[in-house]
């Protein structure tokens, strides 16, 4: 069935033909007449199936069809998300395909001013897609009312409640009126998370559950490559040049290795960007907005962005550290793969990092394929990469001395 069959406003149609959406996606398919019927809905779903249009498209055709004008009468629905990627995100989502509709979306995150939020939510929306923190500031100040609520969107479910903001979506749901619809999406969730999100829903809430013995997308080919801990700048400093071309987005554990994985590259002279929970506002803004541009095609991020990057032609996510929870693995695998593209996956496993690998393959239901590196293979990547090395840290270490002998000259003084 082909979006032009459905019974939504031309509008929305037009919106998704000028983006190239002609048919829904599995999860659209089964959960928009759902949501169209007003029922509380549960939707798991792997990553790049078209998760947030499978919500955005039924809400805003239900804002268009009752509202009498283009003149906002409060916000109609919240959409609460775990992080301030995701939530601008969603937002640019609501905004394209909302386009010459009555409906309006914004979303509100901390890390950036509060006024330029207040202004435009004086100026009339009828979505607002928020963090908890943002949206409860904004509330406690009166600059958000949730009188006219009726729908209530938690998206990657399994992270807001695993991060504990069940007691803010409970206090969210307190304040609408006692009928209104409660819709969960996720990637992945398990039992735990799983029976809180039924506490939140109607006891008749539609379950949806989208290839549940394969949580990504078939799009994305999976490999591992066993390097040694102390290896694995080589051999991304080597992929990349190998694959200068390619967008890729490579995952840590810490900020301190998003860093530490970004100079080495620059030693290589290779250009790349970090992105991670330290970096302020707009900082992670800005190199999400040159990641997408095309500006820099290396994007180096722990997992606090895995969630929230969308983007299309992304053709290679690097595991450059195996994350600690295996849920984590298909939120950053799928990165790539997204729509209808085609996307590959490669882990680098050392062994202290084996038991890791063997618990997401387990969650995957299946085995990883590996590819192997010959002793002549390892020993030239070394080669290649180590004098280049050597140099760069020593220029590095004088850089460092000069910069202490600087420092203690001016305590002295």
């Amino acid at each position: 069935m082909k979006f032009d069959k459905y019974h939504i406003a031309s509008q929305i149609k037009r919106n998704l033909s000028d983006l190239g959406f002609k048919r829904p996606t599995d999860i659209q398919f089964k959960a928009i007449p759902s949501i169209m019927k007003g029922e509380d809905v549960l939707a798991i779903a792997q990553t790049g199936t078209g998760k947030t249009a499978a919500f955005a498209i039924p809400i805003i055709d239900k804002i268009h069809r009752t509202k009498k004008s283009k003149q906002s009468w409060g916000i109609k629905c919240i959409i609460m998300v775990p992080t301030r990627e995701l939530a601008a995100q969603i937002g640019n989502v609501f905004n394209q395909l909302s386009k010459h509709t009555k409906a309006k979306a914004f979303a509100v995150y901390g890390g950036v001013e509060q006024d330029p939020q207040i202004k435009k939510l004086a100026d009339g929306i009828d979505v607002l897609v928020a963090t908890p923190g943002r949206m409860f500031d904004l509330i406690s100040q009166g600059s958000i009312t949730l009188k006219q609520v009726d729908t209530l969107v938690i998206d990657e479910a399994d992270q807001m409640l695993d991060l504990g903001f069940i007691k803010d979506i409970i206090a969210v749901k307190k304040k609408l009126f006692q009928k209104h619809q409660t819709l969960f999406f996720s990637a992945t969730i398990n039992k735990e998370i799983k029976k809180l999100a039924f506490s939140q829903v109607k006891s008749s809430a539609i379950r949806i559950q989208i290839s549940p013995e394969d949580p990504v997308s078939k799009n994305v080919s999976h490999f591992v490559i066993f390097i040694e801990m102390d290896d694995k700048r080589f051999f991304l400093r080597r992929f990349i040049t190998d694959n200068s071309k390619a967008r890729i987005i490579v995952f840590v554990r810490t900020r301190v290795r998003a860093e530490r994985v970004s100079k080495a590259l620059e030693r290589g002279d290779i250009k790349s960007a970090t992105i991670h929970g330290e970096k302020d506002q707009k900082d992670r803004t800005d190199v999400m907005d040159r990641f997408k541009s095309g500006e820099m095609n290396i994007l180096i991020a722990t997992d606090v962005s895995a969630r929230g990057i969308d983007i299309a032609d992304v053709n290679y996510v690097i595991n450059y550290d195996l994350p600690e929870k295996s849920e984590n693995y298909v939120h950053r695998v799928g990165r790539t793969g997204r729509g209808i593209k085609k996307g590959i996956a490669i882990s680098f496993c050392s062994p202290e990092e084996k038991e890791r690998l063997d618990a997401i393959q387990g969650f995957l239901n299946k085995k990883i394929e590996m590819i192997p590196i010959s002793k002549k293979e390892h020993k030239d990547t070394i080669a290649l990469t180590n004098e280049t090395d050597n140099i760069q840290d020593l220029i590095m270490e004088q850089e460092e001395w000069e910069k202490k002998k600087r420092t203690k000259r001016k305590k002295k003084k």
